[in-house]
């Protein structure tokens, strides 16, 4: 089923035509952060023709949820359903009407469907009680379900021990866009930038369909951030607050755990984590740790050498990073301060680390890029202290960020480098670059080649210094689709 309005997101199109294409029953959920676009897929696919839709509302009381309920019962079957107390009077009256049309398929949509759970509502048991009974058995019925609240889709819904074990048939987790995806919706939406300025949006908001629409092509770049996040009233100077209350339950706890591993950019395990959080022992830190990185704002990996235990987390959600870089403390006094800020040494150093989150977000495309897409590989970083080994020789302590350890004999060391020009490595820069990879040679002991990788903006400089790279991949690569 076609859309022309969708930017992306192919799989997730595909998947949908799949399952309607089938008499079996269906229970979709689709889940992902706030403003992300799951209603927009969802309503779009199907072209806003659904059988019945209905939409949860934040905060909203039992009582005025079950009566906007009603009017769009009352709406879609064109009778005069009365108002009911409860969600089970409410399902069996939809039972009624749905059982009234005389069609092969029927589609239904409940979005936001966690804030229709209000306390003591039953509505979970309700819900259930309703697939269970009568909605799983009906032919060619497709229930769709989408919500932001991470936290009750992956443990109410999809994961729930009670009435709906088992019963969701298909989970969809929708991803930000990419690069190549936000370059295109900016396009769509009459943004005529370089790819340079469309880069520095995404390491700023990332790839949010809703954020990236707020870009007024009559502004400058700077200007729109300026607009976005630092002028009177700036619409998304809150919403870091209200992303995670929206996403997740215990709100506080998931705000302190991403705001103490963004105080160290190199990441840490979990015992770190629980140590300076001051936490006790228990699967309270795990299930945070664990919905963080299914949300994207949280990386898990594992050093090279290293097992699955000492796993490290890094913030790598750039909405996340920009926030608690410059907009979390920020006065309010300056409105035009993203503007004043262009060659400002922190927003400098800030492009450095979030271009690298960028490109860890883009593994794919680096893969593809240097011809390795086929190749079984892992992905991972390693980082040394200052030693001194057994023959008394001190080396100096290293950190590699990004490592493609390959089964074809072959690790790439990436060098990631943000850069408004070619990148040049000067003397001192290529000595640094080859006692790093001695360092990791000697230490890991590997036998594998090691290819010096570069990803920058566009390109290396040809120099005599840069004869031992291997292989380059550059910001054109990373927009690859």
């Amino acid at each position: 089923m076609e859309n022309n309005k969708i930017i992306g997101r192919k799989k997730e199109r595909e998947l949908f035509d799949d399952i309607c294409l089938t008499e079996k029953p269906a229970l979709v959920a689709v889940y992902g952060r706030r403003r992300v676009g799951k209603t927009f897929l969802v309503r779009q696919h199907f072209n806003h023709d659904f059988d019945f839709s209905f939409t949860g509302n934040y905060q909203m009381p039992r009582q005025a949820q079950l009566s906007l309920f009603n009017q769009e019962l009352r709406r879609f079957s064109g009778m005069d359903y009365p108002l009911v107390k409860d969600w089970f009077s409410a399902f069996e009256q939809l039972r009624q009407y749905l059982s009234s049309l005389d069609k092969e398929r029927l589609v239904l949509f409940f979005d936001e469907l966690p804030w229709m759970e209000t306390p003591k509502s039953n509505f979970i048991q309700a819900f259930s009680y309703f697939w269970n009974t009568w909605a799983s058995t009906r032919q060619g019925l497709k229930l769709f379900v989408c919500g932001s609240s991470t936290t009750w889709m992956l443990e109410k819904l999809i994961g729930d021990k009670g009435g709906l074990y088992g019963r969701v048939t298909h989970t969809v987790y929708l991803a930000p866009f990419t690069l190549g995806e936000t370059e295109a919706y900016l396009q769509a939406n009459g943004i005529r930038w370089n790819r340079y300025q469309m880069l520095e949006t995404y390491m700023i908001i990332g790839g949010i369909p809703f954020y990236l629409e707020m870009m007024k092509p009559k502004l400058t770049f700077d200007q729109n951030i300026d607009n976005l996040f630092f002028a009177a009233n700036a619409p998304l100077r809150m919403e870091y607050g209200f992303l995670f209350r929206s996403l997740f339950n215990d709100a506080q706890l998931y705000r302190q755990v991403v705001e103490t591993i963004a105080k160290h950019s190199q990441g840490m395990t979990r015992q770190q984590i629980k140590e300076e959080l001051g936490m006790a022992d228990g699967g309270a830190l795990t299930v945070v740790l664990e919905n963080l990185v299914r949300c994207d704002f949280l990386r898990r990996y594992a050093a090279f050498g290293k097992s699955e235990r000492n796993a490290l987390y890094q913030l790598t959600d750039l909405f996340s990073l920009f926030h608690l870089r410059f907009v979390a403390d920020n006065n309010g006094q300056d409105q035009q301060f993203w503007s004043n800020m262009r060659e400002n040494p922190s927003r400098v150093a800030w492009r450095g680390y979030a271009f690298e989150q960028v490109c860890l977000h883009h593994i794919p495309q680096i893969k593809e890029a240097i011809g390795i897409k086929a190749v079984l590989s892992n992905v991972c970083s390693w980082s040394c202290p200052t030693f001194t080994d057994k023959d008394g020789n001190q080396w100096q302590g290293t950190q590699i960020d990004l490592l493609i350890d390959r089964r074809d004999q072959v690790i790439n060391i990436c060098e990631m480098k943000y850069a408004n020009d070619r990148y040049i490595i000067d003397k001192d820069y290529e000595e640094r670059l080859r006692r790093r990879l001695s360092t990791f040679q000697h230490l890991t002991r590997t036998r594998k080649a090691l290819h010096l990788t570069f990803v920058t903006t566009y390109g290396l400089s040809r120099n005599a210094y840069c004869g031992n790279v291997q292989a380059e991949v550059t910001m054109d690569d990373l927009f690859d689709r």
